[in-house]
């Protein structure tokens, strides 16, 4: 039975599993990265293809022993994807990393993810469609926010298509979506100092620049708005993900 702590919900639907591993493009040049194989539904899919190398990374023990007894020869790690260490994988080439991601993970996981991994050719993910809203988003938009900014700092993401809740045992509320990442070619240079301006302004979301920079910070930083070309009247969801590296590096003297 699936565990509702670990937040499973099993994709059944063979018409969105194909549609979902066709997107991935595999080729045999491929190392293959899972999260969160469950019962193995994309995973049964995938070994139809050929693929240099095939990890899945699966929390729960008993679906471990299940997937090993089913696809014998696969190469199954039973831990917490929010524990993996991404940078590990950087050696690879041509790595793609795929998952029907837990919701109560997914921001946290795809947060730390991004900013670890700098080498991936693809990241395919089906996250709840808010979240999937929330990353691709932009400037000026209501769901426009940290998550989007500092995902879209590291990747250029693109919603590829929802995905009804009817398709899954047991049937979650609300309906899914299906993201695609693309790692780009420069990334920030201080990932720490960047996530913390992001987070201090977006806790602040709705008070303007001025106001944020005053108290958060100085009154002699006001000065780098001007410098900017930025109104001190904006808000922080006006910024774009530019402005916000640019913001960083002045503010917190990078």
């Amino acid at each position: 039975m699936p565990k509702k702590s670990l937040g499973q919900h099993f994709l059944w639907d063979k018409n969105i599993i194909g549609k979902i591993v066709r997107s991935l493009e595999i080729n045999p040049k491929d190392a293959l990265v899972e999260i969160g194989p469950g019962q193995g539904a994309l995973t049964r899919e995938v070994i139809k293809y050929e693929y240099n190398s095939y990890l899945l990374l699966e929390k729960d023990k008993k679906l471990c022993k299940l997937l090993k007894s089913i696809l014998p020869g696969l190469d199954v790690v039973n831990l917490d994807a929010l524990n993996f260490n991404w940078e590990k994988l950087n050696t690879l080439k041509s790595l793609k990393i795929f998952g029907n991601l837990p919701y109560n993970i997914a921001s946290p996981l795809l947060w730390n993810l991004v900013s670890a991994l700098t080498s991936y050719q693809k990241g395919l993910f089906m996250v709840q469609k808010e979240v999937a809203e929330r990353i691709v988003a932009k400037p000026g938009s209501k769901v426009y926010g940290a998550l989007s900014v500092w995902i879209q700092s590291f990747a250029r993401p693109r919603l590829l298509f929802n995905v009804s809740p009817k398709v899954f045992f047991p049937r979650p509320k609300v309906w899914s979506s299906v993201i695609e990442l693309k790692p780009k070619a420069n990334l920030p240079a201080n990932p720490s100092n960047l996530a913390d301006l992001i987070k201090t302004m977006f806790q602040s979301r709705r008070k303007q620049l001025q106001k944020i920079i005053k108290t958060k910070f100085s009154s002699q930083k006001l000065e780098v708005l001007q410098e900017l070309g930025l109104s001190p009247t904006l808000r922080p969801e006006d910024l774009s993900v530019e402005d916000f590296q640019r913001l960083a590096a002045k503010i917190l003297n990078l």
